[in-house]
């Protein structure tokens, strides 16, 4: 357990920030499937959001940057 004040302090951020993190790559998870699996013609308007979903999640660390890439050429393959 942690012993100073500045350290318990890290870990109840830490925790906030994890639960925020989560909550963000699960709905874009949630989003790029939905997206994959869509068949109607509105495809090309919903990608532009779900690319800039990824790239903030990209920017915060949450997911890797290869893995970024592999879902927006994923994303750009199925929508056109």
């Amino acid at each position: 357990m942690a012993n100073h004040k500045s350290t318990k302090k890290r870990m109840r951020s830490d925790r906030t920030k994890n639960e925020g993190n989560k909550y963000l790559h699960k709905t874009v998870r949630n989003a790029v499937r939905a997206h994959l699996l869509d068949s109607d013609k509105d495809k090309e308007k919903k990608a532009p959001s779900i690319i800039s979903m990824i790239d903030k999640l990209e920017k915060r660390n949450v997911i890797h940057k290869n893995k970024a890439g592999r879902l927006k050429s994923k994303l750009m393959k199925k929508s056109s």
